[in-house]
C-alpha cells in the first residue's frame, strides 16, 4: 500500500532532526591555528631549568595567567627542561603572553534543506526506493515550508586569539625563540582557546625558523601544513 500524504510528511519530520544530528557528529570542527616561528639551536635538555613569566606586568601573579602558564610549563618539561624554583634561579626564561580582539561580523549564506523519501524527482533511488537525501526544500515533490527553502543568510561574529612565546637565556639574554600562534573561532572564551594554541606552538617544536605553518588538531591527532 502507497504511503498517504500526511504519513511522508510526518516521517520527513522525524527523519530531518535524525538526520542533522548525525551530520553534525560525523563533522566535529577540528581546532586550526597558524603559528609562526624564529628559532636560533635551542641548547640539548642536559639539566637547564626554567621559569614561565608574564610579558605583560598586568598578568603577572594571577590565577588566569597562572592557569595557561601551567600548560606552557608541561610542555617544556616534555622538551626535557626543568621548572625553576623562581625565575631568578632559571637558566631559560619563557615570556608568554595572550589574548583575543573584540570579533568582527562574518556574512554567511545557506542553500534550503530538504529531504526526499523515494520520490522519483528528487530520491537518490528511483521511485519509492527509499531515503533520497538532502534536496534543497522540497520533498516527495511539493514545497514543505517545514523542510527550508531558498537561500538563508545568516551574520554571525567571529574572533582572533593569539599566543606570543619568547625564551632567553638568562646568562647572556640573548634570545632564542620567538613564536606566535592565531585562531580565528566563533569563541572568544580563552580558557578553551587558549590550551589549544599553547598545544599548537609546540607542535613539532621549535619548527622551521621563518616558517608559517598550519597546524590542525583532532581528536584523532594533527596535522602540520605550510601556509602559502
Amino acid at each position: 500500500m502507497m504511503p498517504t500524504m500526511n504519513s511522508l510528511k510526518s516521517l520527513a519530520r522525524i527523519g530531518l532532526p535524525i538526520a542533522l544530528a548525525i551530520g553534525l557528529s560525523a563533522c566535529a570542527t577540528p581546532f586550526k591555528a597558524d603559528v609562526s616561528r624564529f628559532a636560533v639551536p635551542l641548547p640539548a635538555p642536559q639539566g637547564q631549568t626554567f621559569a614561565v613569566v608574564a610579558e605583560d606586568p598586568k598578568l603577572a601573579g594571577g590565577l588566569e595567567f597562572s592557569l595557561y602558564a601551567d600548560a606552557v610549563a608541561k610542555e617544556m618539561e616534555e622538551l626535557g627542561y626543568t621548572r625553576a624554583a623562581s625565575p631568578e634561579a632559571a637558566n631559560l626564561l619563557v615570556r608568554f603572553d595572550y589574548g583575543v580582539d573584540n570579533g568582527r561580523e562574518r556574512i554567511r549564506t545557506d542553500p534550503g534543506i530538504g529531504l526526499g523519501f523515494g520520490d522519483p524527482y528528487f530520491g537518490r533511488f528511483g521511485r519509492f526506493g527509499g531515503f533520497g537525501g538532502f534536496n534543497r526544500g522540497y520533498a516527495f515533490g511539493f514545497y514543505d515550508p517545514f523542510l527550508g527553502g531558498g537561500p538563508e543568510v545568516r551574520s554571525y561574529t567571529v574572533y582572533t586569539s593569539d599566543i606570543e612565546l619568547k625564551i632567553d637565556s638568562t646568562a647572556d639574554g640573548k634570545r632564542l625563540f620567538e613564536g606566535k600562534a592565531e585562531a580565528v573561532s566563533r569563541s572568544n572564551r580563552l580558557p578553551n582557546l587558549v590550551p589549544n594554541l599553547v598545544d599548537a606552538i609546540f607542535t613539532d617544536f621549535p619548527g622551521g625558523s621563518g616558517e608559517t605553518v598550519r597546524i590542525t588538531i583532532k581528536d584523532d591527532g594533527k596535522t602540520v601544513r605550510p601556509v602559502e
